[in-house]
């Protein structure tokens, strides 16, 4: 029998943790209807703004015609179409890997390759701040899990000095780090994983489309990218699509292929899924100017906060948490923004460590100066009403 829950929610509600779903009706962009009221929206991870992109909704009409609402069975019963090989084919290209293979999400894809790729008797070395997706999947794959301080080279170089063994070893860190903006240092992470024969996985959902010349990720822009041994990300952010993806070696694709359980054992992405994602890649190669912009604007954009006295932390990319500490006043403070037609939301523990609560604001190609200078001055409003 289900026991009374009402407690543990009444729990949730006075640590001020208790999370509730909000309605929202795009309207076009970055202007948003939530729950009635017209917003700018700030904390969207369509980066490059290509969700509402006419070419990607046309290819997604066009693959519903041609194949239909679902793929309707796993990729290796009958799942597998055309349109997913064209999704591998892009994505590899982009992030310049000999292969790609799709997954449902990015969750799925990283519980997918982490547990194909290490078992127990195997080490995993796991930055501090991964997402839950990498820390969820380190746990099922049964390794041993090493954590190390947060982009820390020196710490994890410690760790794999004092846990040598017989099994695999694998590095497992974001590119961009979802909720702290910052980069993982890839070119010490790369040369130590090179030294420690260990296997390096970047999780890059982040950054994809956003950084380097080609828009290839952290590691285009490192220059790295023949020196990561698997690749993983997410369509559904700076792409502006959905699905996640694998991306290495041919034989690290036919490998996740057949072993990996999220990738065997659950329908395919939907074809419309997969040819939208081209489409986009094709606006990331065509179109540089939006990341160009993107990364320009988030520059201006954090000086300005900091001169404010906002705490940004190290970000370095189009996502800038502004560190409020006390959850209640997270929770106010993203209040008092909506009220004024800004919609950015507060995030809390478990999200982020405790004490450090924040409104994490992300930035969108097409966000324009007159909406970046409305949300800077409602946010030093809110700042002097909470004195925080």
């Amino acid at each position: 029998m289900l026991p009374d829950l009402n407690p543990e929610l009444t729990e949730l509600g006075n640590r001020n943790l208790l999370r509730r779903l909000r309605c929202v009706d795009r309207t076009g962009g970055t202007i948003v209807s939530v729950e009635g009221r017209e917003c700018v929206l700030f904390c969207s991870n369509d980066y490059l703004s290509l969700a509402t992109h006419p070419k990607l909704g046309k290819a997604a009409s066009v693959a519903i015609d041609t194949y239909g609402a679902s793929s309707v069975a796993s990729a290796l019963i009958c799942g597998h179409t055309a349109a997913h090989e064209q999704a591998h084919e892009h994505i590899a290209d982009l992030l310049g890997t000999e292969g790609a293979l799709s997954f449902p999400t990015g969750y799925a894809a990283n519980l997918g390759a982490v547990t194909a790729l290490v078992e127990k008797g195997d080490t995993v070395y796991s930055d501090a701040l991964n997402h839950r997706s990498l820390i969820d999947a380190c746990r099922l794959s049964r390794a041993d899990v090493q954590v190390y301080r947060h982009g820390d080279v020196t710490h994890l170089a410690d760790l794999l000095s004092r846990t040598q063994g017989t099994g695999r070893r694998m590095i497992v860190t974001d590119g961009v780090f979802s909720m702290d903006g910052d980069l993982a240092p890839l070119p010490d992470l790369v040369d130590l994983a090179d030294r420690s024969e260990a296997i390096l996985l970047v999780d890059d959902a982040h950054a994809t489309g956003v950084f380097g010349p080609t828009g290839g990720g952290t590691p285009d822009h490192f220059g790295l990218a023949s020196r990561v041994d698997v690749i993983t990300t997410s369509a559904s952010k700076g792409l502006g699509s959905f699905g996640g993806y694998i991306a290495g070696s041919r034989s690290l694709v036919d490998l996740i292929l057949n072993k990996a359980a999220t990738y065997i054992f659950t329908s395919a992405l939907p074809p419309q899924s997969c040819a939208s994602t081209v489409a986009a890649v094709n606006l990331v190669r065509d179109e540089p100017w939006r990341r160009e912009r993107l990364l320009a604007t988030a520059v201006t954009l954090k000086s300005r906060l900091r001169a404010e006295g906002f705490e940004t932390l190290d970000s370095g990319s189009q996502i800038i948490p502004l560190v409020i500490g006390d959850p209640a006043h997270t929770v106010d403070a993203a209040e008092r923004l909506f009220e004024r037609g800004i919609f950015l939301l507060g995030i809390r523990p478990p999200t982020v460590p405790q004490g450090l609560s924040r409104l994490r604001l992300s930035l969108m190609t097409d966000h324009t100066d007159e909406q970046i200078d409305q949300t800077v001055g409602a946010l030093v409003e809110v700042k002097q009403e909470l004195e925080i």
